[in-house]
């Protein structure tokens, strides 16, 4: 019988706190340097995408925003900063549902999440307060992160770059690929055979979200202080995807 396969993710210790304008791919590599862990061919490393943002200064300080009407009254639904709901409204195409605590809005990137994915979790307030956005092009900057990885270590690596994300239906959150490079993040399997011979009519597979939020169980929530896991042994033939793949369409969703 063949060996079964295995499957390994290591958080990368040694991450300095990231400031604007950082040389994120650099920092990466030199953690990976000192924990001797270094980059294998085929390895993947899923990036927190905070420490994205943070090193491209995509911070907003609540103090200069005025805010609209419009965010004054859905402040006054949820109870939250009418600061706070402009910057989400200057990130959103369209508000899904709001309530207590949460809007739930499409993002100018596709993504349908809590606050546009803008929120103050880990984000030093010591100027005053702020909020930080997501990166402008998750998969452009997932692919950077990979060109410089690669030169760095002369390997072929994959990139991941997440988030925590709410489900409908479902208490808590999981991590979701906002961006990819390198790894095939929506898999096709539609036409494959089960293990009795049927063939798949609907099956296809986010493997940029499943490898997110495995990562997510090492980085966590809070003051962990692990922005950066290393997936190492995951094999897939198929074709490399970018993480937008990933975004259903309006006209397929059925609950917008």
């Amino acid at each position: 019988m063949a060996a079964a396969p295995n499957l390994f993710f290591y958080a990368v210790p040694g991450l300095p706190l990231v400031e604007p304008g950082d040389d994120l791919a650099g920092l990466i590599a030199t953690a990976l340097k000192s924990a001797e862990i270094g980059l294998h061919d085929g390895d993947i490393l899923v990036v927190a995408q905070k420490i994205v943002s943070k090193s491209d200064g995509l911070y907003v300080a609540l103090d200069r925003i005025v805010p609209s009407d419009r965010a004054k009254e859905l402040a006054a639904l949820t109870g939250k900063d009418p600061r706070h709901v402009e910057v989400v409204l200057s990130e959103t195409e369209e508000i899904v549902k709001a309530g207590p605590h949460a809007i739930v809005s499409a993002h100018k990137r596709g993504f349908v999440m809590a606050n546009a994915g803008i929120d103050e979790s880990n984000i030093d307030h010591k100027d005053g307060s702020r909020v930080l956005l997501l990166p402008r092009d998750p998969d452009a900057s997932a692919a950077s992160l990979k060109a410089r990885l690669d030169r760095e270590f002369g390997v072929a690596c994959g990139v991941v770059i997440n988030d925590s994300f709410g489900r409908p239906w479902r208490n808590g959150v999981v991590g979701v690929a906002l961006g990819a490079a390198g790894i095939p993040s929506l898999v096709d399997r539609i036409g494959a055979a089960d293990l009795f011979g049927r063939k798949l009519k609907a099956t296809e597979i986010a493997i940029g979200d499943a490898l997110a939020s495995a990562a997510s169980l090492l980085m966590g929530e809070a003051d962990e202080g692990l922005p950066v896991v290393l997936v190492r042994g995951y094999r897939n033939p198929a074709p490399e995807r970018p993480a937008a793949s990933l975004i259903r369409a309006r006209d397929r969703d059925m609950f917008r």
